[in-house]
């Protein structure tokens, strides 16, 4: 008989098939990193139902190679495996697609049935496990999520290239009242567009396709947005039968090599005998502290205290200032006195609902107030941070501010001489420079999240521990396994790696430390010479709470980094202190705050969605409405019609639009019959110089059909055509624009190749 197991990064499968090839026995389940006791158990599950027998083995999947060198057992390359079950079961098939655990793959079969083989990078986005990321944001479980799918109305887009920045569209989502059932289908649609996308690269699948892998099985619904998206029928699928298992299928298939006679008791007993070799396949890293003696000296010094707090009660009849910082994933409050004193502080999670965070928040603060029995004058307000708009217009805040202004703004009260600010948040990161006194650059995330604070928080609650508990460990670890700087989907498996090579909790929970800090100044900031930091460098964020990531960052740099005993706060404190500024400078009196005994009635607001007419794209808005009479557009990625800024009676002129009309509201067919259609793109350097080449092409006798403006569409149509999934997106609306012309018929697409412009300014690079 032969055997084919499949071991992915999650799963694991076994097939024996007899002699005709027909299978007599399957298994499929999570190994949860357990993988020679997750064999042994199906091993005597094959057993019990088909008794002892001599089989011919061969092994494949992610997790797979590693079991094959530990035990000396044949190993076939999954993409070959499943391809394999194609050309003997199905040869019918020109496309397979596969999307497992942590990765996804597309395979092209020509006539002959050669293969092209496509397979995902860097991110992990749009594979089994962030699915499994987002159903646990959701409070779901697997299985429940097809119940919900089905009712799904809307689609709304959700970012599939990463699993934490995926995590904040759904927060908003749910923020705005989505339903679970949009979203579950939502986040179904972002992984169909993630995998064809970046896997296609230029190729059109062609049918039969057939879907395999976990996720097709379990989660049927799946496939039928793979169908939409690809634009093919039910009738150019081939089913496969037991999808989860065609890798484990070809690998019993499989016999271009030498395979492993044994039998099943063999098998089983080489597994109990242990590895017949175990190399360490991680690298260790130095060591937070060498001792315990050495982490207490510097805990001892590690916080630098604020100095700057009074008590509640000081505030009796006095002015106050309040600053909000309404996080990705936190909320944080911080009331102050007219000296700057901090007189109440706030911190909490906000579970996907700023709103009711902050509501909460001010809530507490108000009972602490009547408690002390006193009675402050809030004389001004200011809000940051990711929901400053939204709260800006449910509580009447007076002025809205941009996270890193506020930042400094507290960097500065606390250390003027400051010359550089690194604040890591929930699911950003942002690093100020400073030169004299002035901000003089910023970076912030942008394609990629693994390191900020929620990466951690995953890791800690995956393994079981409170994230306290997870830093302490760290800090007394020995020997810190280096992680290196991978997408968080991928830092799963790594970590699982890590457990079965015998690392400790702690040698973990520093690594991931580690690459905290090193993701930050090498992929995010790109820092080659850690001078340019200067010598007064502060940290904020509640990821600083964590001392094994401040000792991390403090070792690789070298130098002394200075963080306060209330880092989560400084944003608050920052918008608190810009309050104060602008008190001091305003004419106005008093505050446009509803005040704290108005802010139970935020929670009447009105939600309802409308659909916009502004534009040929007809977007579903979310129009939220608040008993103070102020609207808020959640989510809302244009704001030609409906807009979060500005209240003036008169508006000014939108020049960006009296650019475009100028620019493609023209002539484009010649008095005479045309000689033929040319389509010119909407893109790049048609916004500078379509008035130009149209002439040029209608005076010739051309007619000019010019591409529809840039859209979800077009976007979609690009993204599977360019080869690299790492391409810009611009380059991928280009192809879009590119697919448009061809599918409005035109007889030639002209793009021209430019490559000196006219010098527009003095010292312009002519480029």
């Amino acid at each position: 008989m032969r055997v084919g197991i499949d071991l992915g990064s999650t799963t694991a499968k076994m097939v024996v098939l007899d002699q005709h090839d027909n299978m007599i026995f399957k298994d499929y389940r999570r190994h949860n990193a357990l993988i020679s006791e997750t064999l042994i158990e199906m091993i005597d599950r094959a057993r019990s139902v088909m008794g002892e027998s001599t089989i011919s083995l061969a092994i494949t999947g992610s997790a797979g190679l590693g079991v094959s060198e530990r035990y000396g057992i044949p190993f076939v390359q999954e993409v070959v495996s499943a391809a394999e079950t194609v050309r003997k079961l199905h040869p019918d098939v020109r496309t397979l697609i596969d999307v497992g655990g942590e990765d996804s793959k597309m395979i092209f079969f020509d006539d002959r049935m050669r293969v092209d083989i496509r397979m995902n990078g860097n991110c992990a986005g749009g594979t089994g496990a962030f699915i499994d990321q987002m159903a646990t944001l959701l409070k779901l479980d697997m299985s429940e999520l097809e119940e919900y799918v089905g009712r799904a109305e809307t689609i709304h887009p959700i970012a599939s290239r990463c699993g934490v920045f995926a995590k904040t569209d759904v927060q908003n989502l749910l923020a705005r009242k989505v339903s679970k059932e949009d979203i579950i289908a939502s986040i179904y649609h972002a992984v169909a567009l993630q995998t064809t996308g970046t896997l296609s690269r230029g190729y059109d699948p062609s049918p039969k396709v057939m879907f395999c892998g976990g996720p097709f099985t379990f989660l049927p619904s799946l496939k039928e947005h793979f169908l939409q998206v690809l634009e093919i029928n039910e009738e150019d699928v081939e089913e496969p039968g037991n999808s989860e298992l065609v890798p484990a299928l070809g690998a019993a298939l499989y016999d271009d090599m030498k395979r492993m006679d044994t039998s099943l008791s063999g098998l089983r007993d080489l597994l109990l005998a242990g590895p017949v070799s175990r190399e360490l396949i991680g690298n260790r890293l130095d060591p937070l502290f060498m001792d315990d003696e050495e982490f207490g000296k510097w805990s001892s010094r590690r916080m630098t205290p604020m100095g700057r707090v009074s008590s509640i009660s000081s505030l009796d009849g006095r002015k106050a200032f309040l600053g909000i910082d309404s996080g990705s994933t936190t909320t944080k409050i911080v009331l102050m006195d007219e000296d700057g004193n901090i007189a109440y502080h706030y911190y909490s999670g906000n579970d996907g609902d700023p709103i009711a965070a902050v509501v909460k928040g001010l809530r507490d603060l108000g009972r602490c107030l009547e408690e002390n029995d006193v009675e402050p004058e809030i004389a001004r307000t200011a809000v940051t941070g990711y929901g400053e708009d939204l709260i800006a217009a449910a509580l009447a805040v007076d002025r809205g501010m941009v996270e890193t202004l506020a930042h400094f703004r507290a960097a500065r009260e606390f250390l003027p001489e400051v010359s550089f600010i690194l604040d890591i948040g929930g699911q950003d990161m942002k690093a100020i420079f400073i030169r004299n006194g002035v901000i003089n650059d910023i970076e912030i995330n942008e394609a990629c999240s693994s390191g900020c604070g929620s990466f951690l928080e995953t890791f800690s609650n995956t393994l079981g521990l409170n994230i306290e508990d997870f830093a302490l460990k760290a800090c007394s670890a020995r020997e810190p396994y280096d992680l290196g700087t991978r997408c968080t989907v991928f830092m799963n498996s790594k970590v699982k790696q890590a457990l079965r090579e015998g690392a400790t909790v702690g040698d973990i929970s520093a690594g991931l430390a580690f690459s905290v800090v090193k993701n930050c100044l090498y992929k995010v900031l790109k820092i080659k010479d850690v001078d340019v930091l200067g010598d007064n460098i502060v940290v904020q964020g509640g990821t600083f709470r964590n001392p094994s990531v401040h000792r991390a960052l403090e070792l690789i740099l070298g130098k002394r980094v200075v963080c306060t005993d209330m880092p989560e706060l400084m944003g608050a404190y920052g918008a608190a202190l810009s309050a104060l500024d602008d008190h001091g400078r305003s004419e106005r009196s008093g505050s446009t705050f509803i005040g704290l005994s108005s802010v139970d009635d935020v929670s009447d607001m009105k939600s309802e969605q409308i659909r916009c007419h502004g534009c040929q794209n007809r977007c579903i808005v979310t129009r939220m409405t608040f008993p103070n009479g102020k609207d808020f557009f959640p989510g809302n990625k244009c704001e030609r019609i409906f807009t979060n800024k500005g209240s003036a009676g008169r508006k000014g002129r939108d020049l960006t639009e009296t650019k475009l009309e100028l620019l493609f509201n023209r002539k484009l067919v010649p008095n005479r019959e045309p000689r033929g259609k040319i389509g010119v793109p909407r893109v790049l350097n048609q916004f500078e110089n379509f008035p130009f080449w149209s002439t040029l092409l209608v005076e010739s006798g051309f007619e000019v059909v010019l591409s529809p403006p840039s859209s979800m569409n077009i976007l979609e149509l690009g993204t599977r055509t360019v080869m690299s999934e790492n391409i810009c997106f611009p380059a991928k609306l280009v192809n879009g624009h590119m697919k448009k012309l061809m599918e409005m018929g035109v007889d030639r697409i002209f793009y021209p190749i430019v490559i000196f412009e006219q010098e527009e300014f003095p010292g312009s690079l002519n480029t």
